[in-house]
C-alpha cells in the first residue's frame, strides 16, 4: 500500500506547537486531568489504582457500555474502541474494501476518509458540498455518482470543515438509498452532540441498521484529544469481526489510563459538550461581528454545528495570506488547499477560549497590511 503524505497533519506538525494562536483548531477547549477527575467524587483515588497491564482489545466493557449509551438501539457488543479515530478509519477501509472497489466520499474532507481507500487501490468519487447551496449535498448528484462497483458511501456530519449539518429528511433518504443498493455507510460523527440547536441533531447512522458504521472520538466535541480514544459502533457482525481482527496488527489494545478517563468523560459528556458549546456560541458572536466589519475581504456561511467554519478570502491567494499571517502575527489559519479545495477558503476554528484575542491580532494584521487595508 502506498499512502500520500497527510497534508493537513504535516501542516500542523510544522506550526501547532510553536504558534501563539491556533485559529484553525478542529477540537474544542480541553481540560486538565484534575478537572476531569473532579467531575465525580472518588474518581481521583480510583484513577491512582488503575492497573497498568494490557487492556481488552475490543475496549473495556464498562467504557463500551458508556459509549453505547450515546445511541438509541446500540449495545456494548456493537462498540469497538481504538487509539483515536484515525485508526478506526484505517481499519474500516482495510476490512470493508478491496482493490478496484468504488467509494463515494463527502468532499471536502479529512484526507484519511479517501486516502486509505486510494492506497488499497479503490476508485474514489467526491460527493461535493456546494458553497452556493450553503455547503449542502445533492442526493441527485449522489445517484449519478453510483457505479456497479460502488461499495461504500463516506459522510462526515456535522461536517469538517464547513460546519454543515444535513437535514433529517435527507439523512433518512441517504440511509434508505444505501440499504436499497446494498452498500455500506461510514458516518464520521466525531462532531455529533455539538449542534447549536438540539432540534437539528441527526440520529446516529448505526441506529438505522447493519448497513451503517458510526465513528466517534473524545477529542472534538468533548475537547479531550490527549486521551487518544476513538470508536466505531456497528451492528454489522461480519464487518465488526474483520475490523477487530485487523486491530491485532495495529495497536492491539488501548491505554488503560486513557480508557479509565474516557469512561469518566462519557458519563459526563453532556457537561463537557455544553461547556464547549458555550465557548463556540460566544466565539460565533465574535466572528459574526468580525465578518460584518470585514465584508469586503471575507465571506462565510455560518455553520450549524461543530467547532469550525470555512470562510473565503476575497482578495489575494489564501496560502500566501495564511503564511504571511502566521509569520507576522502569530495567528494560524488553515488554507483550504489542505483539503484539496482551491477556491480560496480557509478553516476557522471556533472551539478555543482565546479566539477573541486571536481575532484582535488578526484585525491588527489586516489594518497594517498594505494589501488588505485598502480593500476595507
Amino acid at each position: 500500500m502506498q499512502l500520500s503524505p497527510f497534508k493537513l497533519e504535516r501542516f500542523f506538525a510544522k506550526y501547532e506547537f510553536n504558534t501563539e494562536f491556533l485559529l484553525c483548531s478542529s477540537d474544542c477547549e480541553s481540560v486538565s486531568i484534575a478537572d476531569l477527575l473532579a467531575m465525580e467524587e472518588g474518581a481521583a483515588g480510583k484513577f491512582q489504582n488503575v492497573w497498568l497491564g494490557y487492556t481488552e482489545s475490543l475496549g473495556s466493557p464498562t467504557l463500551r457500555k458508556e459509549i453505547s449509551g450515546m445511541y438509541s438501539t446500540t449495545q456494548p457488543e456493537d462498540v469497538l474502541v481504538f487509539t483515536g479515530a484515525n485508526e478506526a478509519i484505517y481499519l474500516f477501509m482495510m476490512a470493508a474494501l478491496k482493490e478496484n472497489d468504488h467509494i463515494i466520499v463527502h468532499a471536502p474532507h479529512y484526507q484519511a476518509l479517501s486516502e486509505v481507500a486510494k492506497g488499497i487501490g479503490c476508485m474514489v468519487s467526491p460527493w461535493r458540498a456546494r458553497e452556493e447551496n450553503a455547503w449542502g449535498l445533492d442526493m441527485d448528484e449522489l445517484r449519478h455518482l453510483m457505479r456497479p462497483s460502488t461499495k461504500a458511501i463516506i459522510v462526515n456530519l456535522p461536517h469538517n470543515p464547513t460546519g454543515y449539518l444535513m437535514p433529517r429528511s435527507d439523512f433518512d433518504d441517504l440511509n434508505k438509498f444505501v440499504q436499497e443498493n446494498g452498500l455500506l455507510l461510514f458516518s464520521d460523527e466525531v462532531y455529533r452532540e455539538s449542534e447549536y440547536d438540539l432540534a437539528d441533531r441527526l440520529p446516529a447512522a448505526v441506529d438505522y441498521g447493519p448497513h451503517a458504521v458510526s465513528l466517534g472520538v473524545t477529542s472534538k466535541t468533548y475537547g479531550l484529544a490527549g486521551l487518544r480514544i476513538g470508536w466505531i459502533a456497528t451492528k454489522n457482525r461480519d464487518l465488526y469481526s474483520k475490523i477487530s481482527s485487523l486491530k491485532d496488527y495495529t495497536t492491539i489494545c488501548n491505554s488503560a489510563p486513557s480508557e479509565f478517563l474516557a469512561e469518566l468523560a462519557m458519563r459526563n459528556r453532556t457537561k463537557l459538550a455544553e461547556r464547549n458549546l458555550q465557548i463556540i456560541k460566544n466565539n460565533l458572536t465574535v466572528m459574526d461581528e468580525f465578518f460584518a466589519r470585514n465584508s469586503s475581504l471575507f465571506t462565510w456561511h455560518r455553520p450549524k454545528a461543530g467547532s469550525m467554519g470555512f470562510p473565503k478570502l476575497l482578495t489575494g491567494d489564501i496560502e500566501t495570506f495564511c503564511d504571511d499571517l502566521v509569520k507576522k502575527a502569530g495567528v494560524l489559519l488553515l488554507p483550504g488547499s489542505m483539503y484539496d479545495e482551491t477556491n480560496n477558503h480557509f478553516r476557522l476554528g471556533l472551539g478555543r477560549k482565546n479566539l477573541p484575542q486571536a481575532v484582535e491580532r488578526l484585525e491588527d494584521y489586516l489594518s497594517t497590511s498594505s494589501i488588505y487595508n485598502r480593500k476595507k
